[in-house]
Order: C-alpha cells, then structure tokens, then sequence
C-alpha cells in the first residue's frame, strides 16, 4: 500500500536536488574554520549557502546565522532579551502571544517562572493577533516582541508588519518565527520589519539538524553556544558542512520555485476543503480563510476523536496530524485552537492536513474518498459509548 503523506508542516521529505549536492559533498570534510585548502573549500560552501539564504528572505548575507534549527534560534533571541534585562535594560518586558510554537511558549513558561515579565497576546476566533490589545500592550518598557509568521497547526498568517510597526514605534526590538512560511508566501525581513527571523530547513524540504537566525545589522545578540570563533563569535561549534549546503540547496530551491509551488499547495487544499465541506457533514475549518499558508487545512469533526480518526487513515496509508497531543496517557486538545476559543470537544476532534511539494491532486481525491465512511465509522462508535 502506498503512503499519502500530509504532514508537511510536520517535516518535510528531502528535496531530491538537496540529496544529490550532499551526495556531491560527501568528500568536503575539511573543518571550514581550517585555513588549508580543504577548509577553505569547505568554507566556499558555507559561504555559498549564506547567500542563498540571505537571498531568500531578502536580507544581507552577513546577517544570516547559522543554527541548528528554529527553536535554537528561538531560544537565541529569548538569551538575549533575558541577558539585556539582567545586565539592566530599563525595558524589561517580553510580549508574544497565546500561539507560539512549543520552543517559544516552553521557553516563555521557563522565563516567567524566574520572574521575568512576559505578556501573551490573545488572537481573535480566527486565530489572528488582536492588534488592539497588541497596541494596548506596547509601551517604553518592552524591550522584545516575538509574533510568529505562519501557524503551524491552523496556517493562520500573522500581522506581522503591522505589529512590528506598533512594537518599533516604541522602541522595541521585533522577532518573528518564520519556520512554516518559508517556501510557501513570500517572506522579506524588510517587508515584515523584524529585526530577528528564524527558520528550519527541514520544514521546506532541506536536511534536519539546521537552521537560520536572520540578525539585523547593530541588532544585540548573544551566544547561545559558547566556544570557538564560528558565526562570528555568536555560535560556536564546527561546522555542519552538508547540512549547511543541503540547506542553501533548499533555500535556492524555495526562492526559485515559490510562485508556482505556491499555487499548486493552494489549488489542493481548496480542493480538499471544499471535498470535505460536501461530503461530510457537520464539520468545522479552523483558522483564518483569507490570511492562510497554502496547504494547510485544519479541520474539526464534531462528535468524533481526531486520534481515532488519524489512526484509521494510517491503516489507510493516509498520514496526517491531530490536534491533541498524546502525552502519558492523557489525550491534551491543541492550545493552538483553545486561544482561538474553539471548545474542547471541537479541539479534540480536529485534524491537521498539511500538503506539499510532493503531493498530487490524485492524493487528495483519494483522501476525499477515504474520510467520509471514516469520520461515520467513528461518530457511531462515539454515539455507540455514550
């Protein structure tokens, strides 16, 4: 049986020209901090992807920081708002808001806990950033504000240039986590005016392990990791040679081809939405309809258990997400949806399709045939134990 993959947002698979140049580099083993021609060979790839990925999010290539990923990344910003404080910043105050991904709202719990002042923005039903309360939260004392680009679990598309307008108006610093926007709407550190951007490069088909830390000029910023002289200072560690291509690979790749892999994830969404919307009744799309990433379809099915449901598409072949986390045994709805103040039966019974680059609309057809006599199957069960 062959596999429907719709967990993008998830990972993605590794783009077959991302492969086949780090196939080409398996030879570049020369420390690229060396100053011998093997080091400077592979140096010349760093160097190559850095601008790659600087072309992508249309920054300069001095400003790209290399990573292990978005929540490093994440967690780099956040070191350096906490170090500014505790060196004596007068502003010392964080705003987010309720739906950040995990390594932001993990690390928020663990600031607040110390005692750090932190504000989590509200988003409205729609899961948009209510720029009001947003405008009424700024003032002289905040000295960082961090608003995700793209939701990863509802592909809601955040205000993120308007917000940083209000947060720069009064002096503070602006980071945006644009990990699921990356490859599928345009993302431009000078459109969105932030002054830190992160991303991963296994969410727009690159290898896992790294990622970027778009740093504005004069912008503070702390090591994260400690050691040698790499990134300048800022993130020791010897470099991750592959990793750094296969990503600059990626990135060359997204840039290229974004218009077109932006319609195409769009046209199948639309197509799977609107398949569900007539065959299966009573259910409910989740998140913004007109500010959303393509190929990302958050859907509620009353009365039924999205863990069930995402199980019995797996014995289908079909791989998708849910929005509760199972974790020790107890079954958490998504708090993605409950900011959005979707109620926990709707929460619970919510799946997340998340298309990409290799899907075909054939898949989808298939999907819209496979779920019906599913969502029925566990809706009788549910009505069945009641």
């Amino acid at each position: 049986m062959s596999t429907i993959y719709l967990d993008n947002n998830a990972t993605t698979r590794m783009a077959d020209e991302v492969a086949a140049l780090m196939r080409d580099n398996l030879a570049l083993y020369g420390n690229a901090s060396s100053m011998h021609s093997l080091g400077r060979d592979a140096y010349s790839g760093i160097d190559w992807a850095r601008e790659m990925c600087a072309s992508l999010i249309s920054s300069d290539k001095d400003e790209i920081l290399f990573t292990s990923g978005a929540s490093e990344s994440n967690n780099t910003v956040f070191n350096t708002a906490r170090e500014l404080i505790d060196a004596g910043s007068k502003r010392d105050r964080i705003v987010t808001t309720t739906i950040e991904h995990p390594s932001i709202i993990e690390t928020v719990k663990y600031l607040k806990s110390l005692g750090y002042r932190i504000d989590e923005c509200p988003v409205d039903r729609e899961g948009r950033l209510r720029l009001d309360d947003f405008e009424r939260l700024m003032g002289p004392d905040v000295l960082l504000v961090s608003i995700m680009t793209g939701n990863n679990e509802t592909g809601t598309i955040q205000p993120v240039g308007e917000a940083a307008r209000l947060a720069h108006a009064c002096g503070a610093l602006v980071h945006s986590d644009a990990t699921q926007a990356i490859g599928k709407i345009p993302v431009s550190v000078k459109d969105l005016d932030v002054d830190y951007l992160s991303l991963s490069a296994h969410k727009f088909y690159g290898p896992k392990g790294v990622g970027v830390l778009y740093v504005r000029k004069d912008s503070p910023i702390s090591p994260f990791v400690h050691g040698g002289h790499q990134e300048a200072g800022l993130r020791a560690g010897t470099y991750n040679n592959l990793g750094i291509i296969g990503l600059g690979e990626a990135a060359r790749l997204a840039r290229e081809n974004l218009a077109q892999e932006h319609d195409a994830l769009w046209a199948m969404r639309e197509r799977l939405r609107k398949g569900i919307e007539e065959r299966i009744p009573e259910v409910v799309i989740n998140g913004c309809q007109e500010h959303c990433l393509p190929g990302t379809l958050n859907v509620s099915f009353p009365g039924a258990e999205g863990e069930s449901i995402l199980l019995y598409l797996d014995l289908e072949g079909i791989e998708v997400s849910t929005g509760s986390a199972c974790a020790t045994g107890s079954l958490e709805p998504s708090y993605v949806l409950l900011a959005g103040g979707l109620d926990v039966e709707l929460a619970h019974g919510s799946i997340r399709f998340s298309l990409g680059r290799y899907n075909t609309m054939d898949e989808v057809d298939t999907v819209i045939e496979k779920l019906p006599p599913i969502i029925e199957r566990v809706r009788a069960m549910s009505t069945r134990r009641k």
